[in-house]
């Protein structure tokens, strides 16, 4: 299929912002990328951190565990993951939470996911486990909460914004008859910019980009943390520090693809952006959560014992096995890999505070 009969399925003759943009090119029905292809996996666009090593599963079925025992050990306890993939993750938790009997009495596993092309792989991968899926948090009314998503907020579509002339400049996408891709901006809509100017971390920049639908989907999070108390677990790429002009990516075969590419081949292509985890502080911090110190994947993955995990399980390896289980853990461990470029917040509302993996 050509990149003109692609574009065609989109009909974006009207300029639309950002989000929305790139919202249906992810997630339009029987067009967007999420509801087409397989993504995941060697033989997809992109790999994830349960899906290069068990290890990273593993630790995260430790840390879930030990802040189950820091809650008090409560005999209801829900557990909800957010964009589950593939549904590699949620696998080894089952598995590992098995061999703890008393907590796997208490756990409600949760998939929460917005692709319904996705949920057939899941539920192929997760056959006879103990996991549910749902739309709505609502469902879930008593017992603690904790969510977790890994490489989900990074997967929420942005707004993008220009601060020029006192006023906030609000950017648009649009696709013309012969398929080419526009740009142009127009002035922020009120709302957006009274909801913009109550955040000190975005004071001063003149380009910046702001997750609205992000935010919108964390309300429905905080509240519920709010209502059962746990917290909220996030694992994705992005930075503390502003970053100055667009962070806007898009990859394809394991590979990073140029934005002009990727206006050619809309829907063809898995397209994120760095998370701003100063303004995802800021946020949880206005909403009244507490949180911890946002550290590097590395630090997390190591305070919580990857480490010591992998020299327990060599002994029972191949020099072959051994290998491989070092070099996908160097993966996420170095810092010019995922190890820094990957950052962990929690957000919580609790009266303990000693929760493993931070500073």
């Amino acid at each position: 299929m050509s990149s003109n009969s692609i574009n065609r399925k989109f009909k974006f003759e009207k300029p639309i912002p950002v989000d929305e943009f790139i919202e249906n090119a992810l997630y339009e029905p029987n067009k967007g990328y999420y509801n087409i292809k397989i993504p995941f996996g060697k033989k997809g666009d992109f790999v994830t951190a349960p899906t290069i090593s068990n290890l990273f599963s593993e630790i995260i079925a430790v840390w879930v565990i030990s802040t189950w025992e820091k809650l008090g050990k409560p005999k209801k306890f829900n557990f909800v993951e957010l964009g589950p993939g593939d549904g590699s993750l949620a696998k080894v938790l089952v598995e590992t939470f098995k061999k703890f009997p008393n907590f796997n009495k208490a756990i409600n596993i949760f998939l929460y996911e917005k692709s319904n092309f996705l949920i057939k792989i899941q539920k192929q991968k997760l056959k006879n486990y103990r996991v549910k899926w749902t739309k709505n948090f609502n469902q879930i009314k008593t017992g603690p909460i904790i969510f977790f998503g890994n490489e989900f907020f990074d997967a929420i579509p942005v707004k993008q914004f220009l601060y020029k002339d006192k006023s906030f400049m609000e950017k648009f996408y649009s696709i013309s008859p012969n398929s080419k891709v526009k740009e142009s901006y127009k002035k922020s809509d009120k709302r957006d910019t009274e909801k913009i100017k109550s955040f000190k971390t975005l004071k001063g920049l003149k380009f910046f980009e702001f997750p609205k639908m992000g935010l919108a989907e964390m309300d429905n999070i905080i509240k519920k943390i709010k209502n059962l108390s746990g917290g909220i677990l996030l694992i994705d790429y992005g930075y503390i520090k502003s970053i100055k002009g667009s962070t806007l990516q898009a990859v394809k075969s394991n590979k990073k693809m140029d934005m002009k590419d990727l206006f050619k081949n809309i829907g063809k292509a898995d397209i994120t952006s760095l998370v701003n985890f100063t303004l995802l502080k800021e946020y949880y911090l206005k909403n009244n959560l507490k949180v911890k110190n946002i550290v590097s994947q590395k630090f997390f993955l190591e305070k919580m014992g990857i480490i010591e995990r992998a020299k327990i399980l060599e002994k029972k390896m191949t020099t072959k096995q051994k290998e491989y289980m070092y070099i996908t853990l160097m993966r996420l461990l170095r810092r010019e890999l995922m190890g820094e470029l990957f950052k962990v917040i929690f957000a919580f509302k609790s009266e303990k505070n000693d929760f493993l993996g931070f500073k």
